[in-house]
């Protein structure tokens, strides 16, 4: 095991957790948003931020889910500023309410984590006819995003202080289908892959971060967009193959991350000054990793955000 432990240059490892990572930072008077955040690592991520000091709203599918956590935290942490908001990925109007719910509630917004995701679900298509893990996983949250810049440009502009958005990709972005985006067959049945699909979307939050970072540096604003590889970790995201589910509750314990090393990454990303500046990277295991070349690939982020564009109009 000592491979696993092995630490790199930013002095950590996969088998780090979140609190480790940011052991002494202060994070109050920030305020950040973490999608997914009434399970796994969203949880955990939500948890952690707040143990630093920062205002944590949650965007929860389920509501009665994210009032349990949030009291859980509260338990736990009694100074915890924790607030859940609505928000169904796979549903534009519903992002839509959420980015206006807290874009007039006149709270700032500092870090954007864009964590929820679905995985390898069968075929079918969201409410607005998109095909349902690309829906959820991307473009909900390359709509998001878009909703709430300006608040986080002000935000960065008022208070001096960098943003920061942080996409949770995977690993799996390197077993998409073979020419990555399937933009011409996105909502295509036939050949479609559960996996694979899950990949694209996977490798279209990398893309995406890419080419919002580039955007953000011509703008000049002083908010960075980063991806990342959380680790394979116990969560629910297996429900919907219970093959593997069962496999992963087999074998988990052995070889799979915990949540409190799943959420390590993100928090790291998040929070941490050794990240200051840095943007356009993806990291594993709280350092700089490489992606695949189509998630380098300048051509394919710039054709996949004005694909994302049309879909969201």
């Amino acid at each position: 095991m000592w491979l696993f432990r092995r630490k790199g240059p930013s002095g950590f490892s996969s088998s780090s957790t979140a609190e480790e990572v940011t052991q002494g930072i202060d994070a109050s008077g920030l305020t950040a948003i973490v999608t997914g955040a009434s399970s796994g690592i969203g949880t955990e991520t939500t948890r952690v931020l707040a143990l630093h000091g920062a205002h944590v709203i949650m965007g929860v599918r389920n509501m009665a889910a994210g009032k349990d956590v949030k009291e859980a935290i509260v338990k736990e942490i009694p100074t915890a500023k924790i607030d859940a908001i609505e928000l169904d990925l796979s549903s534009l109007s519903s992002v839509r309410k959420f980015a206006s719910e807290f874009n007039s509630s006149g709270r700032p917004l500092n870090i954007l984590i864009n964590n929820a995701g679905i995985m390898a679900t069968p075929f079918m298509l969201s409410k607005d006819k998109i095909e349902l893990q690309f829906a959820t996983n991307h473009v909900g949250h390359f709509l998001l995003t878009n909703l709430l810049l300006d608040t986080m440009k002000k935000t960065a502009r008022k208070s001096s202080k960098e943003g920061r958005i942080v996409n949770v990709s995977s690993e799996a972005h390197r077993y998409p289908y073979r020419e990555g985006i399937r933009f011409d067959k996105i909502n295509d049945p036939s050949g479609y892959s559960s996996f694979a699909a899950y990949g694209q979307s996977k490798l279209a939050n990398i893309l995406h971060a890419n080419e919002l970072a580039k955007r953000l540096k011509e703008d000049g604003a002083d908010i960075t967009a980063n991806s990342l590889h959380p680790g394979a970790i116990v969560t629910n995201l297996f429900r919907h193959n219970s093959t593997i589910n069962g496999l992963v509750n087999l074998l988990g314990r052995a070889v799979l991350k915990s949540v409190q090393q799943g959420a390590a990454t993100t928090c790291y990303v998040a929070l941490h000054p050794q990240v200051k500046g840095v943007t356009g990277e993806y990291f594993s295991d709280s350092n700089l990793a490489k992606p695949r070349p189509q998630g380098q690939d300048e051509d394919l982020a710039k054709k996949l955000w004005d694909f994302s564009m049309d879909l969201v109009k």
